[in-house]
């Protein structure tokens, strides 16, 4: 059984767990690239992310792709990941794209404008975005207001901490005022490699739950 298959059933189970098998979804997925998180793309960290993000999108998307974006100072917006093509997909089209600025500083507004333009303006839908964000701390405080200006959009933010940095600024978001609806949610993660894949989906999807019914009563989705 290939290693995505073996994914795509823990998906499976946790997704069965919190109700959510009925959900379609688009799935996107924020990378921080700044310079702390170097080692993490060189080891292979950063790839098994991707495909452990890729088998919950393999689930709830309509068409079963992963769209990525990655982000330092400036950000880019890179070609969607499925199940055919995910072997290799940050060595092949991260690491060795000269197009891509990486290891800078990070500044997540930008990045966060983009997300919510892909999925509000080009390609406007129904359907929730299920969007998971990859810090590796230091977030900027600047991130309150494409969080507050997307609270009345279908789209969810799962912000996702990793490391042992300092993540003042994402642990207050469940207190962030002037939002239609709480749109995001943060857990933090020492080590994501000795987190199993059960522990890493159940915290993935523990809010978006919530959030689906408050959007859906408020019209949003």
């Amino acid at each position: 059984m290939s290693s995505i298959s073996l994914l795509k059933q823990k998906a499976g189970i946790v997704l069965e767990k919190k109700k959510l098998t009925k959900v379609i979804a688009r799935v996107g997925l924020v990378l921080d690239i700044s310079g702390s998180m170097r080692g993490l793309y060189r080891n292979g960290t950063v790839q098994k992310v991707v495909e452990r993000i890729l088998a919950v999108a393999s689930q709830f998307d309509d068409d079963g792709t992963l769209d990525v974006w990655v982000y330092d100072n400036e950000y880019s917006r890179l070609k969607s990941v499925t199940e055919r093509d995910f072997v290799n997909y940050v060595e092949d089209y991260i690491l060795n794209n000269d197009l891509i600025h990486k290891f800078g500083r990070n500044d997540e507004p930008p990045v966060m404008e983009d997300v919510i333009k892909k999925y509000t303006i080009e390609s406007p839908s129904l359907e929730p975005a299920f969007i998971v964000f990859i810090n590796d701390g230091g977030c900027k405080r600047t991130i309150k207001k494409p969080v507050v200006e997307s609270s009345n959009k279908p789209i969810f933010w799962q912000f996702v901490g990793i490391g042992d940095s300092n993540f003042e600024v994402l642990e207050k978001l469940d207190t962030m005022e002037g939002r239609f609806v709480d749109n995001a949610n943060f857990f933090h993660i020492k080590d994501i490699e000795k987190t199993t894949d059960e522990e890493l989906y159940n915290q993935l999807l523990n809010e978006f739950p919530g959030w689906l019914t408050e959007a859906k009563a408020k019209g949003i989705i």
